[in-house]
């Protein structure tokens, strides 16, 4: 019912919006996306097949169709959610507590090429990544310190997955994948899940061994 009354709401609206589709699963959503060419796709961080799947369909399109501008409709736009969003290839975020034609303003500009995010936002991208750097890594050897299920939670957390996501991928609970980046991160020498992306993609560019999930 949500999906439909922003669908209708958007047709209504003085943009006139042109509305392609309206899918409430991740499945859905791609295929949505697959059947025509989409300019701007608005997902919600949370879908009827899961929470956070909003994020794996995201990741998805960022892969298959670079070309579809991505909005995630945010619930409460906590830290990690804003800083994991942009990461994952998204052009804009958009908590649902803001007024309607915020939204449109929102998706016009995103339909131009800007990025979307109010000043505290990105005030709190631009302090992840000057957090991120330099990389103190407590040891010369890397990666090579990790045990076999902590290298697998890093190339997890590489690819964009939240904490719940890598949880169900290797049949765990959250409370020990933290304690995996808890104790990666102490023999890293680094202190955040963006600090440890920026490690990895300069190991890759440096031609060396880096975690990929099996």
């Amino acid at each position: 019912m949500g999906c439909q009354l922003l669908k209708n709401a958007l047709r209504r609206s003085r943009h006139a919006f042109d509305v392609a589709a309206c899918a409430v699963t991740r499945a859905d959503v791609l295929n949505g996306v697959n059947l025509r060419s989409i300019d701007i796709a608005l997902i919600g961080e949370d879908l009827e097949d899961g929470r956070s799947m909003g994020f794996q369909a995201l990741r998805e399109l960022h892969v298959s169709h670079p070309e579809t501008k991505v909005i995630i409709l945010c619930n409460f736009p906590q830290n990690d959610l804003v800083v994991d969003a942009f990461r994952a290839g998204a052009k804009g975020i958009f908590c649902r507590a803001e007024p309607f034609e915020s939204l449109c303003k929102c998706i016009k500009a995103v339909h131009t090429g800007q990025v979307w995010a109010n000043s505290t936002q990105l005030r709190l991208i631009l302090g992840a990544l000057i957090d991120s750097s330099p990389l103190k890594v407590a040891d010369s050897n890397g990666l090579s310190l990790l045990a076999r299920r902590e290298t697998e939670v890093v190339g997890f957390i590489a690819e964009g997955l939240t904490n719940r996501e890598i949880a169900i991928k290797l049949g765990l609970s959250e409370h020990t994948i933290s304690n995996y980046l808890f104790r990666i991160f102490n023999k890293l020498g680094i202190s955040s899940r963006v600090e440890l992306v920026l490690y990895v993609m300069r190991q890759r560019e440096g031609g060396e061994e880096s975690p990929r999930p099996g």
